[in-house]
Order: C-alpha cells, then structure tokens, then sequence
C-alpha cells in the first residue's frame, strides 16, 4: 500500500470523483462506499486533512501527494482534496422501504420527479439528511444522479442516507401505496403546509426546474400540499422549497425537538 508518494498521474477522468475536503472527510466517517485512492495536494493543510489522512491510514486506503495544479481539473473548490470512490451505491426500492419502516413508526421518503441540476439534487439531498428524511428516490431518465457535483453540493451528506434509482416513478409510486404510504403532491394550490397533519408513512413528491411534478405524477398523489407564500414571486425553486417543507415536517415529528 502506497502512502503519502508523489503521483504525477491524474486520477483518470470519472464520474466517481468526490471533491472538497467536507466531501471526503464524511465520505471517511459514512463508511458507506468503496474508496480507491486519495489524493492531497502538498500544501493542503488543516484540521479535516490531517483527519482525512488519519481516516485513510485507518482503513488503508493509497494516499497520493500532487502539486497544487494537478486539482484544477476539479475547480477552485477542490481545496486540494479529491476520493476516487466505487459507483454511488443505491439501493433497490424494496430494500429502502423494508429499512425505512424499521428506524421508524412513519418513515418519511422524498421523491425527486426529474431534478436536473446535481447542484439542486445535492441541495435537496442535504436538507433531507438535516431533517430526518428516511431516503430519496430519484428517476434514472431525464434527471440528475449523484455524480461528483451533486455530492460536492450535498456537503457530504449523500453519504449519510439511502438512495434509490427506479425506472419508473410511477410504479414506484403504486409500490408504495401498497406499502401503506401516503403521497403528498408539492405544488402551488395544494392544502397550506402548517395546516397538513402529517404522522404517517409519508412520500413527498418534489418536481423539476420549471416544469413541476409530472402531470399523470400528480395524478396519483393522494393530495397535494403547498408552502404559504407573498404574492411577489410565483414559487420557490426546489431546493428551497425542499428545505421549507422539510423543516415543518421535522416539527410536526419531533414536537419537543
């Protein structure tokens, strides 16, 4: 096993790349996904990379040591920290359904209908992680997946919640009807948020830039709710909406949080 060597190789070009130093120090902690190599730039310094090199040493991952340049590929956010992990991966539907009702009585899934941009998806991903969320769902046709992006934006906390990636929403929805979920529609003209009561097994579907949730989608949500808001603009993008609807679902569960 290689330590701390100079490496005058690129890492190859891959979607797998995970980039920042928050990225890979909780990618270290999660534990979740297979880790190739390491790579750290000789004037990287801190208290998250002597964590991560600390992290690496423990689970013997290759530490590779490059000149500062080698991480502009990656962006100025880079912070002269980059993982080469396994593939994201995500977990059958079944299986997140089963371990969901397990960790709780009303476990709480977040359906993404046809997210494009992996900065939102990140975004979202990291406001289910901060609110409870059991696990999201996203399409694996005309949207974003965790690539390196999503995880950058997600801070870290795609390592930290299951993931499932269907081939049809829809079907996954009828699944989960059958499970004994609730699906809940996010759209402008639905029942104001604080007045929903929501303790239940719950599926919230979030839609696309722009074009919303998909209208047969939304055709099989058993209601619909939306987020009170002024006049002055017509809605929230979905990032922010996610964190609002999130954040009142947590104090509708957690009423002595």
């Amino acid at each position: 096993m290689r330590r701390n060597q100079r490496d005058n190789k690129h890492f190859e070009p891959s979607e797998n790349i995970i980039y920042g130093r928050n990225p890979v120090l909780e990618l270290l902690r999660a534990g979740k996904r297979t880790v190739n190599k390491i790579m750290l730039a000789q004037t990287a310094r801190g208290t998250a990379v002597e964590e991560i090199v600390k992290l690496a040493k423990e689970k013997g991952i290759a530490l590779h040591s490059a000149p500062p340049e080698r991480f502009d590929r990656f962006g100025e956010n880079s912070q002269g920290v980059a993982a080469e992990v396994s593939a994201t991966e995500y977990v059958e539907l079944s299986d997140l359904i089963s371990l969901s009702k397990k960790e709780t009585k009303f476990p709480l899934l977040i359906i993404l209908d046809g997210i494009e941009d992996p900065h939102n998806l990140g975004a979202i991903i990291r406001n289910c992680v901060a609110f409870g969320a059991n696990g999201v769902i996203i399409p694996k046709w005309r949207a974003a997946g965790v690539n390196e992006t999503a995880a950058k934006a997600s801070a870290g906390a795609v390592e930290h919640i299951r993931i499932c990636k269907v081939v049809n929403t829809n079907q996954a929805v009828d699944l989960l009807k059958e499970e004994g979920f609730w699906i809940a529609g996010a759209e402008n003209g639905g029942q104001p948020l604080q007045e929903a009561k929501l303790a239940f097994p719950l599926v919230v579907i979030i839609g696309g830039e722009g074009a919303g949730i998909k209208n047969l989608t939304k055709q099989k949500c058993d209601f619909l709710i939306s987020i009170p808001q002024e006049k002055t603009i017509s809605s929230l993008n979905a990032s922010c909406a996610s964190a609002v609807i999130l954040h009142e679902l947590y104090k509708q569960r957690n009423p002595k949080s």
